[in-house]
């Protein structure tokens, strides 16, 4: 599979030109124009949001609102833009004690929890200037 991911590049194999986050967009854009003939009820995007901030954030973002109008889509995410566009949110958080890693998810499913996490996503705590951004994002 070749591929350029920068203009005026030549196309190459995508195992040596791509870091995670590209295959995974790669992949995002694989599946979106697959979607319609395949329909597939379930896709799941680990970290989609490797390397990309702003704008093309955003463009994940609204691409992966388009393919959950048709099915279910879970997306492992960093990014506040991508969590806020989500109907269901979890949160899974890894804790490592006696020599073991235990991984707890939660559901949030009030508003304000939900609020509370993309405020925790947008500065690694909640104030009120990042509640009040969290709140603007979730808007939208």
């Amino acid at each position: 599979f070749l591929i350029s991911a920068n203009p005026r590049e030549p196309p190459k194999p995508l195992v040596k030109i791509a870091s995670g986050g590209e295959v995974s967009r790669v992949m995002l854009a694989l599946k979106s124009v697959l979607a319609d003939a395949d329909p597939i009820p379930t896709m799941v995007f680990d970290e989609i949001d490797t390397g990309i901030v702003g704008r093309t954030a955003n463009a994940v973002a609204v691409k992966l609102q388009e393919l959950a109008k048709k099915r279910q889509i879970i997306c492992v995410t960093h990014l506040p833009q991508i969590a806020s566009q989500a109907n269901n949110h979890a949160v899974v958080e890894k804790h490592f004690a006696e020599n073991r890693t235990k991984v707890i998810v939660k559901q949030l499913t009030q508003d304000h929890e939900r609020k509370e996490e993309i405020s925790r996503m947008l500065s690694g705590s909640t104030s009120d200037v990042t509640l009040k951004h969290a709140e603007e994002i979730l808007k939208k």
